[in-house]
């Protein structure tokens, strides 16, 4: 490796995705390939979920920090292992009977319950496909059938063959005793049956290429070569030989498989090659700190996440600290998206394409702004978002904690009443010079029908509590037209004349008094958006409330 290569991958941006590319682009230093192949794994009996998002996403990131820091071309590939055998039917299809006789047989082999395309393994193969093109992923897709059909494997089979032994050796001690004595990494396919046996080998010959294996029904033998699809590998050697044979340098996976990456790095290493670059990231839990299980039910799906929040907080989520075990259910979604709308403005003001809008409604009154991530923007999670090029109009002068307490105070049912208040707080805003605020916009009232109305609990104040709100409610009138940073210094002022422990106390009253929540806005933004006089009504309201039941 050159002293230049070694100095330009020493001073690269802080990060994990350029960590990641920084391993890559050693081993392709070290490797003379000029071209690096990125890999993620799909296993096609379910639907794509939101872990497939993450996979994809995450070495998304590290292939384009990959690109630029060399400069070098690299592909994606998400490979479909679609010639498996179906162990059981899904729960969630239709048509269910169809597929029970099929049972054991590749996923490309059977039909499809739904009824529009050639297989199972094809139907959700285009469902793998249009979830991919729907977030902008740029990818090619490989089917495992069509690579062992068109003999792509073929050398890769043999070199399986001539070191069968050897795989045998390292794998087995992983493996329950009764799991031993059936074991063997070639599946051949039953030429009668269409079934992936999984039976021991009575004969392997590599100079043939075939195996030998008995049917533990009928007794029958039968011998079967390993090329052009009638057989596969199980999976453990399967992923070796992919390595192998195409010479993958980057695939991450979870922490559930970090055994049997290790396993596999092996065998690939048994076969000749090299076992790719990659991170072990941690897997999801729920709110409870359980892990969170299909079986179980007690995920957050995609489509869950896409309902209350853009595609775009959901990248931010995957892209922070992976790996570190993070809690996935909705109470995480406000947070995801006001960090991505904080990432976003600071990355927006670092490349000088902050949108007057944006400043004309204040971002820095709506929510505070990201802190400086240094002078190097690709530090930013919204650059590896965006892949270094925002979208016109990005980012949003509201953020979306803040348009969750308008809804929750206007009770807000359609999007026409918070732009009510929104052109009136950011003058020219409209959903045509705004889409992403509106359609955040669209996600608050869905959260708040959803998640805060039902949750909304006010209390009464106390006495020390009502002097201090109707001292605020006279303060503002005094000041009808100011600019939210000063409203948020009166409201500061106005709490240190009341004997409230700390100010966190007095911003606790003004939460749970006038929003009915626990936590809240910076107040002083959200009285400039919502309104002086209506803020005044508010208060008045609450104070009224409490009166009328006494």
């Amino acid at each position: 490796m050159s002293d230049t290569v070694r100095n330009t991958l020493a001073d690269i941006p802080k990060g994990w995705p350029f960590e990641e590319a920084r391993k890559v682009a050693l081993r392709l230093a070290a490797s003379g390939k000029h071209t690096a192949l990125f890999e993620t794994g799909y296993g096609p009996s379910g639907l794509p979920h939101i872990g497939t998002f993450g996979e994809v996403a995450r070495t998304t990131w590290v292939r384009n920090a990959f690109s630029e820091i060399t400069g070098l071309p690299s592909r994606l590939l998400a490979f479909s292992d679609d010639m498996d055998g179906l162990r059981k039917v899904p729960d969630n299809i239709p048509n269910r009977d169809l597929l029970t006789p099929h049972l054991g047989k590749p996923l490309t082999r059977i039909p499809d319950p739904f009824g529009t395309h050639d297989s199972f393994g094809a139907h959700n193969n285009a469902r793998l496909r249009a979830f991919l093109d729907s977030f902008g992923f740029e990818y090619e897709f490989a089917s495992s059938s069509e690579y062992y059909k068109a003999g792509r494997f073929d050398a890769a089979l043999l070199r399986v063959l001539q070191c069968y032994d050897a795989i045998m050796a390292a794998t087995l001690p992983t493996l329950r005793a009764e799991r031993q004595a059936t074991y063997s990494p070639i599946l051949p396919i039953h030429p009668q049956t269409g079934i992936v046996m999984q039976v021991p080998m009575q004969h392997v010959d590599p100079a043939a290429g075939t195996v030998a294996w008995q049917d533990p029904a009928s007794g029958e033998r039968f011998e079967t070569s390993v090329k052009a699809g009638a057989c596969k590998l199980q999976w453990k050697a399967d992923w070796a030989m992919r390595w192998f044979a195409l010479s993958v340098d980057y695939e991450m996976s979870g922490k559930d498989l970090a055994d049997s990456v290790k396993l596999s790095g092996r065998i690939c290493r048994i076969l000749g090659g090299q076992p790719p670059q990659g991170m072990t990231y941690e897997l999801f839990l729920d709110q409870h700190g359980q892990k969170i299980s299909k079986s179980k039910g007690n995920g957050l799906s995609v489509e869950d996440w896409l309902t209350y929040a853009p595609n775009e907080s959901l990248a931010q989520f995957m892209f922070n600290q992976p790996q570190r075990a993070k809690r996935l259910y909705f109470d995480v979604i406000p947070r995801a998206v006001d960090e991505y709308v904080a990432n976003t403005a600071t990355l927006l003001q670092d490349t000088g394409l902050q949108d007057a809008g944006l400043q004309d409604g204040g971002a820095e009154t709506a929510m505070p702004v990201a802190a400086a991530q240094g002078s190097d923007r690709r530090t930013n999670p919204a650059w590896h978002i965006h892949a270094a090029r925002p979208p016109d109009h990005a980012g949003s002068p509201i953020s979306f904690g803040m348009l969750l307490n308008l809804a929750s105070v206007v009770n807000a049912d359609s999007p026409d009443i918070l732009w009510g208040f929104i052109r009136r707080y950011v003058p020219g805003a409209s959903p045509e010079t705004q889409p992403f605020l509106d359609r955040l916009v669209g996600h608050a009232i869905a959260y708040y029908r959803d998640f805060v109305r039902p949750a909304k609990r006010y209390r009464d104040p106390d006495p020390m509590e009502k002097a201090a709100l109707e001292d605020l409610a006279t303060t503002l009138a005094t000041l009808p037209d100011a600019a939210a940073e000063t409203i948020q210094n009166t409201v500061f002022a106005v709490g240190k004349r009341h004997p409230f422990a700390d100010l966190r106390s007095w911003f606790g009253c003004l939460y749970q008094v006038l929003l009915g929540q626990s936590e809240g806005p910076r107040f002083g933004g959200f009285v400039a958006l919502y309104g002086v006089p209506e803020t005044i009504a508010l208060i008045h309201a609450a104070l009224a409330r409490r009166a009328d039941a006494a």
